[in-house]
């Protein structure tokens, strides 16, 4: 007779999910705090009127792009941490870490630059013919200037935070991530409206407490991997001593998931200006203002690509494959119920748009709350689609972002975005969420890729010979 399970095949037993939750829980209360904080930031720079929180905003929607890679030269370096931490091979992290510092400075120096040299180019880019595009160009440009000092420090915590969640070790970015952005809302506070004798800066003082936060969140990062001393941290006098196989192993990975990052993060800011040309800079604030409000909610992705890579990851890493295939499945599984859950705090979260954001014009608020509508009723779908990228690239498995972000992207979602925005005169709410439709066959793509199972392997195999050191 055969034994039927005591729980549905496709959701795991209670203890795997409380394994999950003690990783889950400290990164989101980490991206919960950093949300609040934000949303202090958007309520602050707010009371200085619909233009001038629309030109931090659209700055801000670039410095997003440097995000974004960050995030990715991040995480293909911690798919092979993870890996040798389930391996228990030290010198294979440290090779890990490497590569996260050195390629996490490279494109904050870059990127650095860039904003310094072309800031009124890139945000009139984002506008997409704003009616009121010149003022919020002027201002966008001034913040741009005075937050650029901050994307090297952000790049060094970047590498050593998402580091100590590859072994996880969640508690320790959450104090410190805690402590820069409260921070930064203290010198918000100083500085936008020149309290305790300081200055009148206004967006440019949104800028200054940035730059200082991001110092202070570097400085706490750099003086615990000194005390603590990680397996994963090596000799600073030793950062150039790599391991060229393994640094071109992740290298490699890396480059085909910047490839379809990118791909993604250049269609999300196609269809930013398609919906920031919807009006003024009522559209822009309101936009912003409803992406703030999301980004509390967006707690769960980060906190699901943590659990998979830590969980899935050393699973394969310690050459249990098998058991890496099941913890896979139970983590999208419970990533769509988590999701659906998500969605009900973010439709609730719209009550709070009139306290908040009380110093935004009414129209500027009615796309705060219609985007917050929409948003809540993908997330379950984008909860899935989270899981499915995080289980993939927990073995290595980087092709998956070519058919997703790359085939479904620009197959189906840029080509409506553009039929929407030229043959309709549909609001930018509308415009967005029509096009998003795209995200449910991206699903489908997503787990018809992952069937063929080219994440299923062990990638601390690479580490077999000996290191540099």
């Amino acid at each position: 007779m055969v034994k039927v399970p005591a729980y549905p095949p496709r959701l795991g037993p209670l203890a795997f999910y409380k394994e999950a939750l003690s990783i889950v829980v400290p990164v989101m209360l980490q991206t919960l705090v950093t949300g609040l904080i934000s949303l202090v930031d958007n309520f602050m720079v707010a009371g200085l009127g619909d233009s001038k929180m629309a030109a931090v905003n659209t700055a801000n929607q670039i410095n997003f792009i440097y995000m974004v890679i960050l995030n990715t030269v991040c995480t293909a370096g911690g798919i092979y941490l993870s890996q040798h931490r389930g391996a228990s091979d030290a010198e294979g992290m440290k090779q890990a870490f490497r590569f996260k510092f050195l390629m996490a400075t490279l494109f904050g120096a870059a990127h650095t630059i860039v904003c310094l040299a072309f800031p009124e180019a890139l945000i009139r880019m984002m506008l997409g013919g704003n009616l009121q595009g010149d003022e919020i160009v002027r201002e966008g440009a001034r913040f741009m200037r005075s937050v650029a000092p901050s994307f090297i420090p952000m790049a060094f915590a970047a590498a050593i935070g998402t580091a100590f969640r590859d072994i996880g070790v969640t508690k320790v970015p959450l104090l410190v991530s805690s402590t820069a952005a409260v921070a930064c809302t203290i010198f918000n506070w100083i500085f936008i409206y020149g309290n305790i004798g300081a200055p009148r800066l206004e967006v440019v003082g949104a800028g200054v407490a940035t730059d200082i936060a991001r110092m202070i969140e570097f400085l706490a990062f750099a003086l615990i991997i000194a005390k603590k001393k990680p397996s994963f941290a090596f000799n600073p006098r030793l950062i150039f001593a790599i391991d060229r196989r393994i640094f071109g192993s992740i290298l490699s990975r890396s480059g085909m998931m910047l490839f379809s990052e990118t791909a993604w993060v250049v269609s999300e800011t196609i269809i930013t200006a398609l919906y920031n040309g919807r009006g003024g800079a009522e559209t822009v604030a309101g936009m912003a203002a409803g992406w703030t409000i999301a980004n509390l909610i967006f707690l769960v992705f980060p906190a699901i690509h943590t659990a998979t890579g830590v969980i899935v990851g050393s699973t394969l890493g310690a050459g249990k494959l098998e058991e890496g295939r099941r913890k896979a499945k139970w983590i999208m599984s419970g990533s769509f119920i988590f999701g659906a859950f998500a969605s009900l705090a973010a439709a609730a979260a719209t009550l709070a748009i009139p306290l908040v954001f009380g110093n935004l014009t009414a129209e500027a608020r009615l796309v705060t709350r219609g985007l917050v509508f929409v948003i809540a009723a993908y997330l379950p779908v984008w909860c899935l689609l989270n899981a499915q990228f995080a289980v993939s690239r927990s073995g290595g498995d980087t092709a998956m972002g070519l058919w997703v972000d790359v085939g479904v992207t620009y197959a189906v979602f840029i080509p409506a975005a553009f039929i929407i925005a030229k043959f309709t005169s549909l609001g930018p709410v509308a415009l967005f969420g029509i096009a998003k439709v795209s995200d449910i066959p991206k699903a489908l793509v997503a787990s018809w890729w992952l069937k063929k199972e080219h994440w299923v392997r062990n990638l601390a195999e690479v580490a077999e010979e000996p290191h540099p050191g």
